[in-house]
Formats: C-alpha cells, sequence, structure tokens
C-alpha cells in the first residue's frame, strides 16, 4: 500500500511540476517529489534490494560468494580507492567496506558491516531536494537487473562528519556487479571518488 501511494505521489507531483510556472509551487513541488522518490526506493531497497533473483537461489548463491570474495579482498583492502561491497538482497546490506572508504566517508568498518546501506548513508533531513538516496539505489537497481557496470552523474551526496554533522559531498560513483562461476550476482561493488573540491571551486 505504501508503495502504491509512493507511485502515485510520484506520478502526480511530476505532472505538477510539468503544469506549474510559478517558482514558489516549483520549488515545494520539487521537495515532495524528492521526498516521495527517497521513500519509494527505502522501500524497494528494504523489500527486495537490487538483486531479482528468487530467494533460495540466493541462499544456494552465498557458498560461491564466499570463495569470490576471498579471491578479490586483499586487492579490495589495499587498494587506495574507495570500495564499499554490498549484498545485493533486502536491505543492500554493507558486505565490507576498505580503508580509503572509510576514510572519504568517516565511517569504521566495524560498526557499518552488516548494516543496510540506507540506514548509514540517509539523505541530509536539511536538504528537502536530496536525492542521494534515490539516484543511488536506482543505478544499484539499474546494475542488478542489467548486471553490466553503471556509472552515475556526479552525485551530492552529503555525509555525517564524526560529530555526526551532515557536510557537504559531490561525488563521482561507478556501481558494478560480481558474479559467481554461473553468471548469478552476488555482490554489487560501489566505488566512489570525493570530487567535493572540483564541484565547488567552479564559478
Amino acid at each position: 500500500m505504501q508503495r502504491f501511494v509512493c507511485e502515485q505521489n510520484i506520478v502526480h507531483f511530476e505532472r505538477l511540476l510539468s503544469e506549474t510556472a510559478d517558482p514558489t509551487v516549483q520549488q515545494t513541488v520539487r521537495a515532495l517529489l524528492a521526498s516521495a522518490k527517497r521513500q519509494l526506493a527505502l522501500l524497494n531497497s528494504a523489500a527486495s534490494g537490487a538483486d531479482t533473483s528468487p530467494f533460495e537461489q540466493r541462499r544456494r548463491q552465498q557458498t560461491d560468494a564466499d570463495a569470490i570474495r576471498q579471491q578479490f579482498q586483499p586487492e579490495f583492502d589495499s587498494s587506495p580507492h574507495p570500495y564499499m561491497l554490498l549484498d545485493p538482497g533486502p536491505g543492500l546490506a554493507i558486505v565490507d567496506i576498505n580503508d580509503a572508504y572509510a576514510a572519504a566517508t568517516f565511517i569504521s568498518r566495524s560498526e557499518v558491516v552488516g548494516r543496510s546501506l540506507f540506514e548509514i548513508f540517509p539523505d541530509n533531513p536539511d536538504d528537502p531536494l536530496a536525492d542521494g538516496v534515490s539516484n543511488l539505489y536506482g543505478s544499484l537497481k539499474t546494475v542488478g537487473e542489467t548486471g553490466r557496470a553503471h556509472a552515475m552523474k556526479i552525485q551530492r551526496y552529503d555525509i555525517r562528519d564524526p560529530n555526526g554533522a551532515f557536510v557537504e559531498r559531490h561525488w563521482q560513483p561507478i556501481n558494478s556487479p560480481i558474479h559467481d562461476t554461473a553468471g548469478h550476482l552476488v555482490y554489487l561493488l560501489h566505488h566512489v571518488e570525493d570530487v567535493t573540491a572540483q564541484v565547488t571551486s567552479k564559478p
């Protein structure tokens, strides 16, 4: 029911946005649209994640997933580039992050492994137009459905600093699938580069 309401609201808000020329109304509708898209992404993430395969198939794939992870873990750990490994199933649980990702996002490996992606990285509540959650979920879902890597446009996605306050950040994200030998999706690999300095220095 909640999903249906969100989907209907998105349709209505998009139509309103195309029909009105009043800047105040447009601003209000943009905020409502962003909120509806965020809520839908959170609902879909919790219910199905980014993997379209049946639950039983996902469970059988776990043994292969562990073996595959052992193969790339040393490179993952030592990479100077920020990487996060996600379970593509319901909840999009964080499987692991490397040190570069931890440093870039002010989080620690021990505190986030096993927790939901969007629990750790919610949208900035002080930005009514924030679309990081809905855009990232859309990209991960695309990867899950197509089995191909997806490079997102530069995305503003604010993060919490060590004191819990949201700070402005802009990222260049690339999301990639990791498959087992049978071609089944076992992980999603999320790679980001912090491009905040380049974005904010532009006139």
